[in-house]
């Protein structure tokens, strides 16, 4: 959508008329894997670098669109989950990118399975999305905010991870408003199976 198009749909919503939230596919990172790759970003600059909470690393599946039906989105989320059964997700290197000479971020590198390449592209099939970026799978656990590369000279991370965590369900995410912070998961749907668990509190 060009900004115009965009400005013209902003106008033609009735006042007082919130937006679609913003949703998007992901897996949920397990409680003690993700207390432990937060700790990676503890020691960088709050100034320079704003942290993910260890509630809120995960890896994203589908990128994130408007959707104007919450109920929809999840009944499609739950015809993928049934096809599919539960993996392994092996997180395999910890250090910055996507540039590691100009970084915006510090994240932990997943590997590229056969079972996550396959879920990934029928959910973006049945929600209509399209990502022509190599898919490198990763969970983000800090982004910076500027001067990336004297971050990494200062503060280098560049290792390599044991960590594996058995995947048995896809989430449905809805991302804060402008200016909040947390992830809200909508429906939390098991692999294999159609039955819904509630979403986290």
């Amino acid at each position: 959508m060009t900004f115009a198009n965009a400005l013209g749909a902003e106008h033609a919503r009735p006042a007082g008329v919130a937006p679609p939230p913003r949703v998007f596919v992901g897996l949920k990172v397990a409680p003690q894997i993700a207390s432990r790759l937060a700790q990676f970003a503890a020691g960088l600059e709050p100034q320079s670098v704003r942290p993910v909470a260890p509630a809120d690393i995960h890896l994203t599946l589908v990128p994130p669109w408007n959707e104007t039906s919450i109920p929809n989105a999840i009944e499609k989320l739950g015809g993928v989950a049934g096809a599919f059964g539960a993996f392994s997700l092996i997180f395999q290197h910890v250090g910055y990118g996507p540039q590691p000479r100009r970084p915006h971020l510090l994240w932990a590198d997943c590997a590229v399975s056969g079972e996550i390449a396959a879920l990934r592209a029928a959910l973006l099939q049945v929600f209509g999305q399209a990502d022509e970026r190599p898919f490198l799978p990763h969970v983000t656990l800090a982004r910076i905010r500027a001067k990336g590369a004297a971050i990494a000279r200062k503060h280098p991370i560049d290792r390599k991870l044991s960590l594996t965590q058995r995947v048995e369900s896809i989430e449905l995410f809805q991302s804060p408003p402008p200016g909040g912070s947390g992830y809200q998961v909508l429906a939390s749907l098991r692999l294999g199976d159609t039955a819904r668990s509630p979403p986290t509190p």
